[in-house]
């Protein structure tokens, strides 16, 4: 349990607070606290047949917060508030929060304490990036960023569902959950169809929950954009190792079957007692062969591990199944390519360690910059045998003064 509140703290650190007017007609948007409207028509990034230059809908460097309205709730009914951070170029980032999940009146009892309910604040997120604790592709200052003139689209979690719920569920007197990350998700998408009509590239990723909020929502961005636009989706830290059980006791509270993209066959009839991540993965990246789909994750990822045994799994089967899975989706789809790093790190691609984490001589930073502009997919990059127990960054944590927040997850 304690591994799960520190993970929440890094959940309070994703997300953003927005000021919504009482009309729900319009999103109100925030700029380190003064208005600004960022949902009309004249600041829309737009692309021109002409020599028109691209006009960012966001100024460059610019953090903004956006409160959509309308039916977009957290857990307990607080507001869902969004982030931009304006990039120059014609390119957008959807990165979607991670913050644990809850499907029953245990998990959903425990609150704060194993999944983030609400969304925090734009102060907070700020702080975060300032002071370092977000990185990675956060970080507009490292020439190593491949995303650097990239506008971020940050979308926190806050609804236990891992962004893919649409419905209103009671565990118990008094315990309401709001498992509505997709109608969350959907709105987002929203504002990024209006703001980038047509985009040349968009990178759905996602820590966590995060991974697999980027892999089913990445489904309707390819659809909406068409192959004319270069999709990438990268789960970060969501193989989705489950007990045989979880679809089945997590989705009709969610409401999650109804979410699964209805025009890709794959997920014609399925039933979800039968399902898994990697019929997910395979079916949507299969339905979309000109796109490319990627997972990063560690070889004992300990938050990962957590939830696994949460569900009622045993927790010496988590690395096992973890590279079955690995496996089977790139045999099942040939625009899929995995990175598998040594240790039990929780998530990279938000962290400074995004730049350092490597299989042998291949940084994860190198590998996801070849994944999103290489004329080729990269090969996997996997770690094979006792090197997989070999954690270079945990060993640094062990002997650093100001050891990083991704440190937490060392020893466990």
């Amino acid at each position: 349990m304690l591994l799960g509140r520190w993970w929440m703290c890094l959940g309070l650190a994703m997300g953003l607070v927005g000021c919504a007017d009482d009309s729900g007609n319009e999103p109100a948007a925030t700029e380190s606290g003064a208005e600004e409207d960022t949902s009309g028509e004249e600041t829309a990034g737009e692309e021109t047949s002409g020599e028109e230059p691209f006009v960012p809908p966001v100024e460059p460097g610019k953090l903004i917060e956006i409160e959509p309205g309308g039916e977009t709730t957290c857990s307990r009914g607080t507001p869902f508030r969004f982030f931009v951070n304006g990039g120059s170029s014609n390119r957008v980032i959807l990165d979607f929060g991670g913050g644990g999940a809850c499907w029953d009146s245990v998990t959903c009892s425990v609150a704060g304490a194993i999944f983030q309910e609400e969304a925090p604040s734009l102060a907070t997120v700020q702080l975060a990036v300032d002071g370092g604790l977000l990185g990675g592709i956060y970080d507009r200052t490292d020439e190593n960023n491949p995303f650097l003139d990239w506008t971020l689209v940050h979308v926190p979690y806050c609804t236990g569902d891992v962004h893919w719920g649409d419905a209103t569920h009671e565990y118990g007197e008094d315990l309401t959950i709001h498992h509505r990350g997709a109608v969350n998700a959907k709105a987002v998408l929203e504002w990024v169809y209006a703001n980038f009509p047509h985009p040349e590239q968009v990178f759905v990723t996602g820590c966590s929950a995060g991974a697999y909020g980027a892999i089913m929502h990445s489904a309707y961005i390819a659809e909406h954009y068409g192959e004319e636009v270069s999709v990438t989706a990268l789960g970060d830290s969501g193989i989705g190792v489950i007990t045989d059980t979880f679809f089945a006791d997590s989705f009709p509270n969610w409401n999650a079957e109804a979410q699964l993209p209805d025009w890709i066959d794959a997920f014609q009839g399925i039933d979800i007692n039968e399902m898994d991540i990697t019929d997910v993965y395979s079916g949507i990246a299969n339905h979309y062969p000109t796109q490319r789909f990627a997972h990063y994750t560690t070889a004992f990822d300990s938050n990962q591990e957590f939830y696994y045994t949460a569900m009622g799994g045993d927790v010496e089967e988590w690395n096992t199944t973890a590279t079955q899975y690995l496996s089977q989706i790139r045999e099942e789809a040939s625009n899929f390519r995995y990175f598998l790093a040594p240790g039990e790190i929780h998530c990279a691609v938000i962290y400074d360690i995004f730049y350092d984490t490597a299989v042998g001589d291949v940084t994860l930073n190198s590998w996801v910059h070849d994944l999103v502009f290489g004329d080729s997919l990269p090969d996997d990059a996997v770690c094979e045998g006792e090197a997989c127990a070999q954690d270079v960054l945990c060993d640094i944590c062990a002997t650093s003064e100001s050891p990083g927040m991704w440190c937490g997850h060392c020893g466990n």
